[in-house]
């Protein structure tokens, strides 16, 4: 595991899980630990030769190793929160409707 730290200060712990032919799921793991509420992922793409081939697999500590500060800053712009918020989006919508 790796560790992050983002534009805010917080150190996050950085973990790859579910790896495919091209891709991965980078997790960004909140420090706080309590709950998994805080956690971000986002999604690692390949780019070199291996890419191409659907019979290879990335393997997780390869793609960690692979990762630098700049790409994970990248990767953690572009995260999303793993759970979904208490209350949807759309809520304020609904009330209108």
């Amino acid at each position: 595991m790796k560790s992050f730290r983002s534009p805010s200060g917080v150190r996050w712990g950085v973990d790859v899980r579910s790896p495919g032919a091209s891709n991965a799921m980078v997790l960004f793991l909140h420090p706080d630990g309590r709950s998994s509420r805080k956690n971000r992922y986002a999604w690692y793409l390949e780019q070199g030769a291996s890419a191409r081939s659907v019979t290879t697999r990335l393997t997780p500590s390869a793609v960690l190793a692979t990762l630098t500060d700049a790409e994970l800053a990248r990767l953690f712009r572009r995260s999303m929160p793993v759970d979904a918020p208490s209350t949807p989006y759309n809520r304020q919508l609904d009330r209108n409707a």
